[in-house]
């Protein structure tokens, strides 16, 4: 046995494949490492609502990292910690989107919305992202531009095409590492795995960052190991290799 304790899993791309099911090797060898001990967590750029299935599924138990790190979780009903964008703030990433005509979404507490279904007064809303998607890179570098002029955010994606926005210093690692204090472990204790930038820090922050086969290239240049692509299994020989030294 190894001597990491928890394991940290992005989801799309990384547990989940191309029809965002997990496989049963995935499942079989996720149910190996917590019987081994080892905590199995989700840290993920979705909101809770959109995790639960897959957490149940899983039949964890433990802590989540949802909306990139905005939400802390010891438990689905028992929050540890809430990171909010600033209020005003929204109105602002909601303009430079409609000047681009990009696509664009919100993750708030009172729900995810997106441009066709957009409450009209955002500032009363309590939001932990933003995002937008664009195929023109142009869209994208002006709007990463101009949001520099509102103020502070953690921008990421978790697809080459989007932009996501969350409160300044707010990302997976901040959120795994709030989990690892609780549990009374170092980073250093942290398998983490991921394939797109919003990994990006928790990969580098984890004993050992894993990036999948299908990952972005600079999130393979960061990490430490390139595990196979989420389409052939995985999470699960990353459990097999570094949990269970089996090759």
């Amino acid at each position: 046995m190894s001597s990491y304790k928890l394991l940290a899993l992005d989801m799309d791309g990384t547990l989940l494949d191309h029809e965002h099911s997990i496989s049963q090797e995935n499942r079989r060898w996720i149910a190996k490492a917590r019987e081994a001990g080892i905590t199995v967590m989700l840290a993920t750029g979705r909101n809770l609502p959109s995790v639960m299935p897959y957490f149940q599924q899983l039949e964890l138990d433990g802590p989540l990292v949802t909306v990139n790190g905005s939400d802390v979780w010891l438990r689905p009903g028992e929050l540890l910690q809430r990171t909010l964008l600033r209020p005003e703030a929204v109105p602002e990433l909601v303009r430079l989107a409609r000047h681009c005509e990009v696509k664009f979404w919100g993750h708030a507490v009172e729900g995810t919305f997106r441009q066709d279904r957009w409450p009209d007064q955002e500032e009363a809303f309590q939001w932990f992202s933003f995002a937008v998607h664009s195929e023109n890179k142009e869209h994208l570098e002006w709007i990463r531009r101009e949001s520099s002029r509102i103020g502070a955010f953690e921008i990421s994606n978790s697809h080459p095409c989007n932009l996501e926005f969350n409160p300044p210093g707010i990302h997976k690692a901040s959120g795994v590492g709030k989990v690892c204090e609780m549990l009374g472990i170092s980073m250093d204790e942290v398998i983490a795995a991921g394939d797109s930038i919003n990994d990006l820090a928790l990969i580098r922050a984890a004993g050992l960052g894993a990036a999948m086969g299908n990952a972005q290239e600079e999130v393979k240049r960061a990490a430490d190991t390139v595990a196979p692509a989420n389409t052939e299994d995985g999470v699960a020989v990353l459990i097999q290799r570094y949990i269970f030294g089996l090759e």
